[in-house]
């Protein structure tokens, strides 16, 4: 089998290396958080797109400034950067923005809005499917790395699982730490399964987040990498806020524990090289 997938890639696709090749890999998954529709002491709202954020593409402006979008909102005649996490957790938001429903755990909730997309199960059984519609504009900062550099975490702490225990373990600096991340992404329900930037499903196992700068999406790539879980084929469908630059890419995984396991542990490096067309 193996050799029929090589031998098919081989007379279809050539190899081509995207700036030095390095690659670095991510993981993420489906979360599924507990929660409600109505509002609950301690729990966090999940909000839908505001109503008064704006997303302007600069590239209608200028040609230098082509595929280049920033967004914020119109106060007075000015416009301004958008209300940043902070602001948003302390309810700037209120009469501005829809509420999805609500997350028993915002620790839950923040690592849902860095997956992107998840289930909120509901105390009837039933479950909430969300997914992403927009952002607030924000620089995403990554906690995990700014935990570390303060000698925050404990040598084999730097999963996700471990930097969620250090969180609920340590609730007010928690809280100051994920607001150093002022990126905040908002929801909108799903009647379906979670699609990718493509706006087409995303496969567990398949699909990988990259910067569409350097691969195009619908485009295959190849991972040659120090952990096995990641070696092989995968296609570019989606794209993330932290999944910047020529050779980093992010591996989906799809839902559940195992799911969760995989893309929680995943640091991966190695050599990536886009797949086209013979000839392209």
């Amino acid at each position: 089998w193996i050799r029929s997938q090589v031998s098919a890639v081989v007379s279809w696709f050539e190899a081509v290396q995207v700036g030095d090749g390095r690659a670095f890999a991510t993981g993420y998954y489906i979360p599924e958080i507990a929660g409600s529709r109505t509002p609950r002491p301690g729990y966090a709202p999940i909000y839908a797109r505001p109503r008064d954020l704006v997303e302007v593409d600069l590239g209608a402006f200028s040609a230098d400034l082509a595929g280049k979008k920033i967004r914020g909102k119109v106060a007075d005649t000015r416009f301004v950067p958008y209300d940043d996490r902070t602001a948003i957790e302390e309810g700037s938001l209120d009469g501005r923005a829809a509420v999805l429903g609500y997350a028993a755990d915002p620790v839950e909730l923040f690592f849902l809005q860095v997956q992107g997309s998840g289930l909120v199960r509901l105390p009837d059984g039933n479950v909430l499917r969300i997914g992403y519609d927009s952002q607030n504009g924000r620089d995403y900062t990554g906690i995990g790395a700014l935990m570390k550099s303060r000698g925050l975490l404990a040598p084999g702490q730097t999963s996700m699982q471990g930097i969620v225990a250090w969180l609920h373990d340590h609730p007010e600096e928690g809280r100051a730490i994920m607001r150093e991340n002022k990126s905040y992404v908002f929801f909108r329900e799903l009647s379906g399964a979670a699609v990718g930037a493509l706006g087409l499903p995303v496969s567990g196992g398949a699909t990988v987040a990259a910067d569409p700068a350097f691969i195009p999406l619908g485009a295959p790539v190849f991972l040659s990498m120090d952990r096995t879980d990641a070696n092989g084929i995968w296609i570019a469908q989606d794209t993330g806020g932290a999944i910047k630059g020529a050779n980093r890419v992010d591996t989906f995984w799809g839902a559940g524990a195992e799911a969760r396991a995989i893309a929680g542990g995943m640091s991966a490096r190695g050599t990536a090289f886009l797949l086209l067309p013979r000839g392209s």
